[in-house]
């Protein structure tokens, strides 16, 4: 299991929500974001709903704090999410596959997504460092994202904001997302 991959749950939580627009502004909304992971599947309240939107407001301080250099501060907040909500990992053969890795199933919907972002963000932390972790320089935009770059020159969210920074409209919600690949020793 490649921790580190989970990392992209924590860029799609945080960036539902740009000036203006909120992709979790209704249960709708957070069935979208979930609809291509099986295994957050279930049903979904407006419980979750607002757990959903704390766990995004936690996520994005983390991203903020790299962003402003405040390592200790970005560390801290994510330890804390580490501490809140465990990963249970289980081993697991199935569909012809050897012995691997799953995360438990058990809890909520909430639960199950920050043991998960978290996890994978302190995955991908621990192998490229804190300095990776960016949010978009353009005006109005508030878009998160990965730095893959060689020399770790990226400032913007996509090729659209970096084009035109000073235009709000640059930061549309059909920018492209940056997957996260698997660093070096992956667990």
């Amino acid at each position: 299991m490649n921790l580190a991959s989970y990392a992209d749950l924590a860029i799609d939580l945080v960036n539902t929500r740009r000036p203006g627009e909120d992709d979790l502004r209704d249960l709708e909304g957070l069935r979208a974001l979930l609809v291509h992971r099986p295994h957050f599947g279930g049903r979904v309240a407006h419980r979750d709903l607002q757990a959903m939107r704390e766990l995004r407001a936690q996520l994005r301080a983390v991203f903020a704090a790299a962003a402003r250099g405040d390592d200790e501060d970005a560390a801290d907040r994510l330890n804390t999410m580490l501490i809140h909500h465990p990963v249970h990992p289980k081993i697991a053969r199935h569909d012809g596959q050897e012995w691997h890795l799953h995360f438990n199933e058990a809890g909520s919907v909430t639960d199950r997504y920050a043991a998960r972002a978290a996890m994978g963000l302190a995955a991908w932390i621990a192998a490229e460092g804190l300095a990776r972790l960016g949010t978009c320089r353009a005006d109005g935009c508030e878009r998160v994202f990965f730095d893959t770059t060689a020399n770790r020159s990226r400032r913007y969210c996509s090729d659209r904001c970096a084009g035109r920074p000073s235009v709000t409209a640059a930061c549309h919600p059909s920018s492209p997302r940056v997957t996260v690949p698997a660093p070096d020793g992956d667990a």
